[in-house]
């Protein structure tokens, strides 16, 4: 629901609808004469990336669904994940649709040797048909196993080890973790772990038919593998489980914020805020999905209070050494930790999170300000006196022109102008004018009044 809360801010992408790169499939190459591979019925490859938030989820079963329809002898879901960010309930539904498809399902960490499947999602491994590993790749942290209905997640005698601890290949296969026979080199691609599927019984008594054999040109036998289709998330929902990691919803929700709070001290809405806005609420989104702590986001929501109170004045005081003291302790302890997976912002996220935020503060935004609000002259004291117009209500503050140019301005003395009234500067603060009526403005009780 959350997701569809926002689509309108992702409207102007769906001309790309028509798109390849839309399209959640595409079908691999097949090894071998076309002919003698489609005698045999296709196997769906489906990559599971990143954390496993509701998105992933439901492009699981959605997978599940299409291979089902397709006629698809196999699903494989090529894993590497950090852990799942859905509730315990969520996770559940999905390993028992995994327990109950009609397709096999088989589970596949890799395709580098840095792959791995932490937290909840390990738990695939006790109700998938068929499960391997790329050697050098890791599993664990399962924590408790989650409760079905009319199965059980069996993990088999790695159970206890992987609650709290990760294993490699070589003991997953030590201690019947893998449910394919497989050499002490694991499976190193998509298409190994297709050939190694041939000939496998499943629990209901079918067998895996994934290689064909022919005559090459030269009359000797050979493997030809079925046809292969792999499949990812489409461009809509990659964007919003890209939004939903770490780095990118933390930074998305920083710049979102610093490019509304340039806004507020400019005349007007422009593109810097229509920007800022969608970034700001793909943050929230990204945060919603994530396991944030939320005294952590007031902590950054009050370092850019912080940081305004001196954009006002501007030059840099005592409130942007407090805001930059929020916006760390804020960064810092921003998401709460999953097992095997502390969610820690990276040193390089921190550091560019931090220092964007100092330079926009104490350098760019002072200078972005005076930029769009300046006259070509350097000083600006002449101004004291002159004249000018209220270019809408100035009550307290508004937007006052003097001469050619446009200036933030704020009512001296709490005297209120309409729009296109007469008004007189009296003072200078940072940006700011103070203005008062040509006629009529408001005395201060002290100031000796003519008799």
């Amino acid at each position: 629901m959350r997701r569809l809360a926002i689509t309108f801010l992702v409207a102007p992408l769906a001309g790309l609808a028509g798109l390849s790169l839309l399209s959640s499939s595409a079908s691999a190459a097949v090894q071998g004469d076309d002919s003698a591979a489609t005698e045999l019925a296709p196997v769906d490859v489906f990559e599971v990336s990143g954390l496993l938030d509701s998105v992933m989820v439901d492009a699981i079963e959605d997978a599940i669904a299409t291979s089902e329809s397709n006629g698809s002898q196999a699903l494989i879901l090529q894993l590497n994940t950090g852990g799942a960010v859905v509730s315990d309930e969520r996770m559940t539904q999905l390993l028992q649709r995994v327990a109950d498809a009609k397709v096999a399902i088989g589970l596949w960490v890799g395709p580098s040797r840095d792959a791995h499947t932490y937290g909840r999602p390990a738990q695939l491994f006790g109700v998938a048909d068929v499960t391997a590993m790329v050697a050098g790749t890791r599993i664990g942290h399962t924590g408790e196993l989650l409760q079905l209905d009319g199965a059980e997640v069996d993990l088999g005698a790695g159970a206890e080890k992987l609650r709290n601890g990760t294993m490699s290949f070589a003991e997953a296969r030590r201690l019947g973790v893998l449910r394919l026979d497989i050499t002490d080199e694991g499976v190193p691609t998509v298409r190994s772990m297709v050939l190694a599927l041939d000939g496998v019984e499943l629990a209901d008594g079918t067998v895996l038919d994934t290689v064909v054999q022919e005559l090459n040109d030269e009359g000797q036998s050979q493997n030809v593998s079925t046809l292969v289709r792999f499949s990812s998330l489409g461009l809509i929902d990659e964007l919003f489980h890209a939004v939903a990691s770490p780095p990118i919803a933390f930074l998305f929700f920083v710049i979102g914020c610093c490019l509304l709070i340039f806004e507020l001290f400019t005349a007007g809405v422009g593109l810097a805020g229509f920007i800022g806005l969608v970034l700001t609420i793909f943050g929230c989104y990204g945060f919603a999905e994530l396991p944030t702590r939320p005294g952590a986001i007031a902590l950054l929501v009050g370092a850019m209070v912080a940081f305004a109170i001196d954009v006002q004045v501007g030059i840099p005081r005592l409130w942007t050494g407090v805001g930059t003291t929020l916006f760390v302790l804020g960064a810092w302890f921003l998401f709460e930790p999953l097992p095997g997976n502390d969610l820690r912002l990276s040193w390089l996220t921190l550091a560019v999170g931090i220092i964007g935020v100092l330079l926009t503060f104490v350098v760019g935004m002072p200078s972005m300000v005076r930029t769009r609000f300046a006259t070509p002259t350097i000083g600006r004291d002449w101004m004291i006196g002159s004249s000018g117009l209220a270019v809408g209500a100035i009550d307290p503050e508004g937007v006052a022109q003097v001469g050619e140019s446009k200036w933030r301005a704020r009512t001296n003395r709490a005297t209120p102008l309409a729009a296109g009234a007469e008004l007189r500067v009296v003072a200078i603060d940072g940006v700011t004018l103070e203005v008062e009526p040509l006629e009529g403005a408001a005395r201060d009780y002290r100031e000796r009044r003519a008799k």
